[in-house]
């Protein structure tokens, strides 16, 4: 057994040198090929776990349970970049700087967007 464990270090060992040599694209295209396998394997396990009309029923509760914490969790992150939006735009206005009705433009449009998708979703998914 401790044999095949020391084998077993040395042939990995081997692969992860072999694979530190290796050129960055062929490296990319390594990666990108397990994580495709991996995905494949996920899919087909989750895919044969349970029926068609079980698992729509099941992703329609969990979605819905879950709507109204990613609202929150939305609101939460519009108010933290709009305080820092905020911060930014009082920077510039006080350096003087000539793009600053801009700036304010955008932060304040990007605000309300995201306060106005979340209202557009819990009205459009009937929650």
């Amino acid at each position: 057994m401790k044999l095949l464990c020391k084998r077993l270090s040395l042939w990995w060992r081997s692969r992860i040198k072999a694979y530190r040599e290796l050129p960055a694209e062929k490296k990319r295209i390594a990666f990108t090929k397990v994580l495709m396998l991996m995905a494949g394997l996920l899919t087909i396990s989750y895919g044969f776990a349970q029926d068609g009309n079980a698992g729509i029923t099941s992703a329609t509760t969990q979605v819905k349970s879950y709507f109204d914490s990613g609202c929150n969790l939305m609101y939460a992150i519009g108010a933290v970049v709009g305080i820092i939006g905020a911060i930014r735009v009082f920077n510039k206005w006080n350096a003087g700087e000539p793009d600053t009705n801009k700036v304010a433009a955008a932060w304040f449009g990007s605000c309300v967007f995201l306060v106005v998708v979340a209202t557009v979703l819990k009205s459009f998914f009937g929650l």
